[in-house]
């Protein structure tokens, strides 16, 4: 079982044939709106990738929809609060290249309370996994309510802030970054990855795949990249992440969720969109990627 503490966002899509420059107007030649947040891609990703996760997080009163379609999409929205605050929203831009910068409004995602979490993590066993990024206020609790309870803590460090990395470390069992929040955080801590308190690291490389270095077997692997024709890069990261701790918590090795979370980011950025186009299990297993 999977509970993630994550942010629900309604994500607003611009294509444009190239991003705005600083002080720039672009007329956008389409627009859609659909479900996203860090939180709900990682939770719809691992859902569809064969867990069974429960969604830790908060929408406002205009938020139904997204907790309506999280549930179509196989997530437990039992501790979905509702809050006076407006549901958060990301203003996502997007070049013909599928590059992509994002305008983020946290909205109700920084109003979940302790309370919140902690009467969702009563219901959790030993062994279960913690999935947090850093788009909801409530990680330092979760962390160590995970730790007290017996639970692995799996941290996605985006977006990227170093104190907020360095408050959970101690309690953090697998971490997840791109090469520039690893770049960062070393530069940060002024320590390499392997000399980091954390059990298992995954350094996403886009194209070039992944590096897995584990302090727990003092080892380092290289994960080659899956080709595809890259139509939009949204999301990619958090259904790499999702499935990656889907397959874990499904028994896995590190190696094969590694794998199967590469070949659905692939997958992944072959669509437009986030959390609606996230693959499923059996997509990925029938897709040829030879």
């Amino acid at each position: 079982m999977i509970w993630n503490l994550g942010s629900i966002n309604a994500d607003n899509f611009y294509r444009l044939a190239r991003l705005p420059a600083a002080g720039e107007t672009i007329a956008a030649g389409h627009f859609h709106q659909g479900l996203g947040g860090k939180g709900a891609n990682m939770s719809v990703a691992a859902a569809r990738g064969g867990a069974r996760v429960a969604h830790i997080g908060a929408v406002g009163t205009d938020g139904r929809w997204a907790v309506d379609r999280m549930m179509e999409y196989g997530v437990d929205t039992r501790h979905i609060s509702t809050v006076a605050t407006p549901t958060g929203h990301a203003n996502i831009n997007i070049d013909e290249t599928g590059e992509n910068n994002i305008v983020l409004f946290p909205g109700s995602n920084a109003e979940i309370t302790e309370q919140m979490i902690g009467g969702a993590l009563a219901e959790a066993s030993p062994g279960d996994f913690l999935l947090m990024q850093n788009e909801t206020s409530g990680q330092r609790f979760a962390a160590r309510t995970a730790q007290t309870l017996g639970l692995p803590t799996v941290y996605a460090a985006a977006p990227f802030d170093a104190d907020a990395v360095r408050a959970i470390l101690p309690q953090i069992d697998i971490l997840v970054m791109n090469e520039v929040e690893a770049h960062q955080l070393q530069e940060a801590l002024n320590a390499t990855l392997p000399e980091l308190p954390v059990a298992e690291i995954v350094v996403t490389l886009g194209a070039e795949g992944c590096n897995w270095v584990s302090n727990k077997s003092n080892t380092e692997r290289k994960f080659t990249a899956y080709k595809t024709d890259v139509v939009d890069t949204t999301g990619a990261g958090d259904t790499f992440t999702g499935y990656l701790v889907a397959g874990l918590d499904r028994g896995l090795s590190m190696p094969d969720a590694i794998d199967l979370a590469m070949r659905a980011g692939a997958l992944m950025v072959s669509r437009e969109g986030t959390a609606d186009v996230i693959p499923d299990l059996k997509e990925i297993q029938d897709h040829d990627f030879s």
